[in-house]
């Protein structure tokens, strides 16, 4: 049977942890510190603007825009870091990938650098990371992409691999650090799917490109139950057992193509699917970056699906009918 979709995600799976969270103001990580604090977990959220971010996640999260400021907390068991700038938005100049790269690189280096500091540090870092790690795959490439694919020499896979470098140096420091490569995430509160929708919805939806880019997603409520799987399979590895650290395709088995993706959401709303939208128009106004949008990559969930985790929405149907 399917596991139930409203099971409690139980993080961490014994007793209550301390958990630091970077981009906690985010739209996985709201999901993240709620989930957390229901399960009986002291947050913490490291962010630049603290007393915004206390309004958004609420009083009992203890929100900083120094790490120092955590001295006089409790030992932090894990942290979970998410921060990162948006990808999608201005065209990657050079300065904009530079901004990209210390949103995300430049974080996490910090973090690693506190983290070697502490008399106790924590036992897990789970990482951010993206899909974008393998670059694109060629639309008559039916191969599915695993976590032992190489990246490309493009700047999306090069973000992502220095990304998960800066994370991996917490190893040394006796920390295990899992890197969670997100899929495309499929939500109601943010991410792409509303931007992906709203042509479907004005009635202009339809195959962009050749449509036959394929789409690799995931459902917000996969996202944060994977969380809970890694951290758990990570926690139950023994002392003595390597720190080499591993990294977890969070993306659902049902990886399908842009123009079918087009259709099942048109069906879903009960809208028509006739128009396309020519691929040069959005290569001309996004450069590279419209790599990630006609351009695509076949993502299987091979460790996850290895290691013992069930789907609750394995299929884009059953996600779209869920979110819409």
């Amino acid at each position: 049977m399917p596991p139930d979709r409203e099971e409690p995600l139980r993080l961490g799976r014994g007793a209550p942890a301390h958990v630091l969270v970077t981009g906690a103001t985010g739209f996985i990580g709201r999901q993240l510190v709620r989930a957390l604090r229901a399960e009986g977990h002291a947050v913490s959220a490291w962010t630049r603007d603290p007393q915004a971010a206390a309004r958004v996640l609420g009083a009992e999260v203890r929100c900083v825009d120094r790490l120092e400021a955590l001295a006089s907390a409790p030992v932090v068991d894990v942290v979970v870091n998410l921060a990162g700038a948006p990808i999608f938005g201005p065209r990657w100049s050079l300065a904009r990938q530079a901004a990209l790269l210390q949103s995300r690189e430049g974080t996490t280096d910090m973090l690693v650098d506190w983290i070697a500091t502490l008399p106790t540090r924590p036992r897990l870092l789970l990482s951010g990371s993206a899909i974008g790690y393998y670059g694109v795959q060629s639309q008559d490439d039916a191969a599915a992409l695993t976590e032992d694919s190489p990246p490309q020499d493009v700047f999306m896979s090069e973000l992502c691999r220095r990304w998960e470098a800066s994370a991996a140096a917490a190893s040394r420091h006796g920390v295990r650090v899992v890197c969670m490569r997100f899929g495309v995430v499929f939500g109601r509160g943010g991410g792409s799917l509303p931007k992906l929708l709203l042509p479907v919805r004005l009635g202009i939806g339809g195959r962009m490109g050749g449509g036959r880019q394929v789409l690799s997603w995931v459902h917000e409520r996969d996202v944060l139950r994977a969380m809970a799987h890694v951290w758990a399979v990570a926690q139950a590895r023994t002392p003595d057992t390597s720190l080499q650290p591993q990294a977890y395709n969070f993306t659902a088995p049902g990886a399908l193509t842009q123009e079918a993706f087009a259709r099942i959401a048109a069906d879903v709303l009960h809208r028509p699917c006739l128009l396309p939208t020519p691929g040069w128009p959005v290569r001309l106004a996004l450069g590279e970056q419209a790599d990630l949008l006609l351009e695509g990559q076949r993502v299987a969930p091979a460790r996850l699906l290895q290691t013992g985790f069930r789907f609750a929405f394995p299929d884009a149907r059953s996600a779209l009918k869920d979110l819409c």
